[in-house]
């Protein structure tokens, strides 16, 4: 399991210090994930996490017994005792019926959140793209946020060894389906086109870009791409948590002009809109329930 950066992490709803996580932290188990990204101290597009994070509880057949409402509670209090700004919080639910730590003894579960170590692209990067490579491999869930520790650490083994940004994945029919902790959109003309949703994980961000392409009113559709296709593209781009809406400046050593694309350059102005009517919202929701309580 990943290191907890700040002092505190939260179990079910109480704050605990970073000194006991190794105590409760397990890999044993089977375990649901989100990463939510903090700015300026506001969880962003926080109730679209938890909604997917309900969705592949249900989607697995867990049962979450902590409610909506203690989440909330737990990871504002979280913020704000560890005083974060800026940063990257992950949401686990860990089942195991053999764990003495557990959040709901009739349940099997436990529920953390805790702040990992984060890495932004930097400025360059969003000016000139990021490198990628193809990575023959598929999740064996992909509408389910579930930790896979087996496969994560060989497509980061293959990520590090070939020193690019991500690795896109391909199936075992020779379709792009997304990236390793992405998202992947494509660009051919004035039409963004993207894997259908049943063979991935369905992104909070790439559920925005959609948002945003229908405001600009960019045609965006779903569909199959085979990899042998990709380079009849006239550019690429990745989204997350952390990379926003990124442009790929090659795959395999091909090369995109991306980040000159004008068709990308709107979708990461309109996304960064999105991110900010966002932290509004989230904003007026908190003031609206705290007056309410």
């Amino acid at each position: 399991m990943d290191k907890c950066t700040e002092m505190y992490f939260l179990f079910g709803d109480e704050l605990k210090s970073s000194e006991e996580f190794d105590s409760y932290s397990s890999d044993a188990g089977k375990s649901l994930y989100e990463v939510i990204r903090v700015s300026d101290g506001i969880p962003i597009f926080f109730m679209e996490h938890l909604s997917r994070l309900e969705n592949s509880a249900k989607i697995m057949k867990y049962k979450v017994t902590i409610t909506r409402n203690e989440i909330i509670d737990g990871v504002i209090k979280l913020i704000s005792h560890n005083k974060v700004k800026d940063g990257n919080l992950k949401l686990v639910i860990n089942y195991n019926p053999h764990d003495e730590n557990l959040y709901n003894k009739g349940s099997n579960e436990k529920f953390l959140v805790y702040f990992v170590k984060h890495s932004y692209p930097t400025k360059n990067q969003y000016i000139d793209g990021v490198k990628t490579i193809t990575y023959h491999g598929e999740r064996s869930n992909p509408n389910a946020k579930v930790i896979n520790n087996e496969f994560r650490e060989n497509v980061n083994l293959k990520i590090k060894g070939e020193n690019v940004y991500e690795a896109i994945l391909i199936d075992n029919a020779g379709y792009i389906t997304e990236g390793s902790k992405s998202n992947i959109f494509m660009v051919k003309g004035t039409t963004v086109v993207t894997s259908r949703v049943m063979n991935v994980l369905p992104g909070i961000t790439r559920q925005f870009i959609i948002k945003t392409c229908e405001k600009l009113n960019i045609k965006f559709i779903e569909k199959d791409v085979f990899e042998k296709d990709l380079k009849s593209y006239n550019g690429l781009f990745i989204s997350g948590t952390s990379p926003k809406v990124l442009p790929i400046k090659s795959v395999d050593g091909f090369s995109f002009n991306s980040s000159e694309n004008s068709i990308i350059k709107a979708i990461m102005l309109g996304f960064d809109d999105e991110l900010k009517e966002n932290k509004q919202k989230f904003v007026k929701f908190i003031s609206n329930r705290t007056i309410n309580k």
